[in-house]
C-alpha cells in the first residue's frame, strides 16, 4: 500500500511538473505576441522613424542571443530551475519596462525592455526544452509538441488580445503592464513545482573549461549532427514565416495588409493544432515518420504559397505550412535527449541550433529577396524542408538506431 502510495504522489507531482511547464510556455507566448501586436502603438508613443523603431528592436535580438548562447552553461552549472526562475523574471520586467518607456516616450527604455525580454526568453527557452526532455524520459510519452503547443497558443492569444485592445484604442502602457502581471504571477506559481538539478552537471564535471569542452564535444555524434540539421531546416521554415508571410501576401500575392495578417493568424492556429495533436502521433506511427511526413506536408504548403497563381489558394495553403512545422523542433529535442549520456548538453546544443535558424536565419533572407523577390527567395526554405525529410532517419530512437548500425533486429519502431 505504501510502495502505491508512493506511486500516485510520484504521478501526481510529475503531472504538475507538466502543468508548470505549460503555464510558463503560455505566458511566454502571450506576452510574446502582446508585444508584436502594439509594436505600431509603441513607435506612435515614441515617435521615431521606421529607422529608429528598427534600432529600438535590435534589442530584442541582442537580449535573446545572449541569453540562449549562456543558458546551456547555466543549466549545467546549476540545473534548470535557477535559470528558468531568472529567465522568468526578465520576461516580467521586460512589458514592465517597455511599458514604462512607452509612457516616457524613452526610446532607451523601450530597447531595454526589449533587452530584458529577449534575455528572458533565450534563458528560459533553452532551459525549458532540457526540462520537457528530462520529463519526457520519466513519463515514457511525448511531452514537448504540448508543450511548445501552450506557446504557439500563448501566441494566439496574446495576438488577439492585442487586436482587440489596438481596436478601442486600449493605452499601450497599461495593456503591456497588465501582460507583465500576468507573467509574473503564473512564474510564480509555477517554479513551486519544478525539480531542482535538471540538467545539472556532477560537480566532478564542472572544473574551469569543462563545460564548454562538453557542450563542443557533444557535435562529435554523427547523429547529433543530423537532428540539428533536421531543427535548423524546421525552425528556419517556422522563422520565415513569423518574419515574412504577411509580406509575402501583400507584396507577391497583392491581398490588403489586414488580409495578410490573418494569414499569419492562421499559420499561427495551424502550428497550434499540430502540435497538441502530435502526441497521439507520434505514439502510433514514431517519430521518423511524422517528421517527414510534416516536412512534406510544409513543403507542399510553402510551393503552393510560392507558385499557386490564386490568391486564395496560397493563403489557404498556409495552413500546411504551419501544420508541417509545427513537430520539427519539438521532436528533434525529444531526439536528442535520448543519445545517452550528458543529455542537457546535447539537447541545450540542437535547441540553440534551433533557435539560432529560427531568430537569426530568417531576417537574412532579406539580401536575396532585394534580388530575385520574395516569392522566389522562398524557394531557399521548400530545399531545407525537402532535405529535413530526407534526414528524418536520424530521429530514430537511439538505441534502436545503434542496432541498426550493428546489423541487429529492427524491430517495427525502428523502421519507422
Amino acid at each position: 500500500m505504501n510502495g502505491r502510495g508512493e506511486s500516485l504522489d510520484h504521478g501526481a507531482a510529475l503531472r504538475r511538473r507538466r502543468t508548470a511547464l505549460h503555464v510558463l510556455m503560455l505566458a511566454t507566448g502571450i506576452g510574446m505576441a502582446s508585444w508584436v501586436a502594439r509594436t505600431p502603438a509603441v513607435r506612435d508613443a515614441l515617435d521615431v522613424t521606421t529607422g529608429g523603431m528598427g534600432l529600438v528592436l535590435f534589442g530584442l535580438s541582442c537580449g535573446s542571443m545572449a541569453g540562449v548562447l549562456v543558458s546551456s552553461g547555466l543549466v549545467r552549472r546549476y540545473g534548470a530551475k535557477p535559470v528558468i526562475c531568472a529567465g522568468a523574471a526578465f520576461l516580467a520586467a521586460g512589458p514592465a519596462t517597455i511599458a514604462a518607456g512607452s509612457t516616457a516616450a524613452s526610446p532607451p527604455a523601450v530597447f531595454v525592455g526589449l533587452a530584458l525580454f529577449g534575455a528572458g526568453m533565450g534563458l528560459t527557452e533553452i532551459a525549458f526544452n532540457i526540462e520537457g526532455a528530462a520529463l519526457e524520459g520519466e513519463m515514457g510519452r511525448p511531452v514537448l509538441p504540448v508543450l511548445h503547443g501552450c506557446f504557439s497558443l500563448g501566441t494566439v492569444l496574446g495576438a488577439l488580445g492585442g487586436m482587440a485592445l489596438t481596436a478601442i484604442a486600449f493605452p499601450v502602457g497599461l495593456h503591456l503592464t497588465a501582460v507583465a502581471l500576468v507573467v509574473a504571477c503564473g512564474s510564480l506559481w509555477a517554479v513551486r513545482h519544478l525539480p531542482a538539478g535538471t540538467g545539472r552537471a556532477p560537480a566532478t564535471g564542472r572544473r574551469k573549461g569543462e563545460g564548454l569542452r562538453v557542450q563542443l564535444q557533444v557535435w562529435r555524434d554523427g547523429r547529433l549532427v543530423l537532428i540539428g540539421l533536421v531543427v535548423l531546416a524546421m525552425a528556419f521554415a517556422e522563422g520565415s514565416a513569423n518574419d515574412w508571410l504577411p509580406l509575402l501576401m501583400v507584396d507577391g500575392h497583392g491581398v490588403s495588409a489586414t488580409a495578410g495578417s490573418l494569414t499569419f493568424t492562421a499559420f499561427a492556429a495551424a502550428m497550434t493544432a499540430g502540435r497538441f495533436a502530435g502526441g497521439p502521433l507520434l505514439a502510433r506511427f514514431g517519430r521518423v515518420a511524422v517528421v517527414r511526413a510534416s516536412a512534406l506536408t510544409a513543403s507542399v504548403g510553402l510551393a503552393l504559397v510560392v507558385f499557386s497563381p490564386v490568391p486564395l489558394v496560397a493563403g489557404a495553403a498556409v495552413v500546411l505550412w504551419g501544420l508541417g512545422t509545427s513537430l520539427g523542433f519539438p521532436v528533434a529535442i525529444s531526439a536528442a535527449g535520448d543519445g545517452g549520456g550528458e543529455e542537457a548538453a546535447r539537447v541545450g546544443a540542437v535547441a540553440t541550433t534551433g533557435y539560432f535558424a529560427f531568430l537569426v536565419g530568417p531576417p537574412s533572407l532579406g539580401f536575396l529577396a532585394d534580388h530575385v523577390g520574395l516569392r522566389l527567395t522562398m524557394l531557399v526554405i521548400l530545399a531545407m524542408l525537402l532535405a529535413a525529410s530526407f534526414l528524418s532517419r536520424a530521429l530514430r530512437p537511439a538505441a534502436r538506431a545503434g542496432a541498426a548500425a550493428t546489423g541487429g533486429r529492427v524491430d517495427e519502431e525502428c523502421a519507422r
